[in-house]
């Protein structure tokens, strides 16, 4: 079981983006996603996504929000639970990311740019401002095969 987090940071119709391409044996090869990572011990979920977003972007969150909880259920990758945040504040000076190249990507662009298919579910939901949700999504391979959002089957 692992727990993640993942944010998207805000400035005005644009999302900041990584575009997953240094790693080795990366789940998320080649797509592009918010930044965020696994926790550590002890963390909680806002604990993880400011020492996340800080490591991989060299920002300090100001202003986020905890927007909802994604399980990711795969039969080739652990089951994953994701608390999902989105920020529109900030400090400091973004730095290079060893995980990926970051980029601040207009959001009427992100459906044509490779990403997971229950990614498209809740970045629709970010947009629509839904409350708090749970999603649940479940992949064969990289093909999303069933979504759940607050305990209902939509796909």
């Amino acid at each position: 079981m692992i727990y993640s987090t993942l944010c998207y940071l805000e400035r005005g119709d644009s999302y900041l983006m990584l575009h997953r391409v240094k790693k080795e044996h990366d789940a998320n090869q080649d797509k592009w996603i918010g930044v965020g990572g696994k926790f550590e011990e002890g963390e909680s979920p806002e604990e993880c996504i400011l020492r996340e977003t800080w490591e991989e972007t060299g920002l300090t969150l100001t202003s986020y929000r905890y927007r909802g909880l994604v399980t990711f259920v795969s039969d080739q990758w652990p089951a994953e639970y994701m608390h999902l945040f989105t920020a529109d504040g900030w400090t400091g000076m973004p730095h290079p990311c060893d995980e990926g190249e970051l980029a601040w990507i207009r959001k009427s662009d992100l459906q044509s740019l490779p990403l997971w298919e229950g990614d498209r579910i809740f970045l629709r939901l970010l947009e629509e401002n839904a409350p708090f949700f749970s999603l649940k999504l479940c992949y064969q391979g990289e093909h999303l095969v069933r979504a759940d959002l607050n305990g209902t089957q939509i796909l």
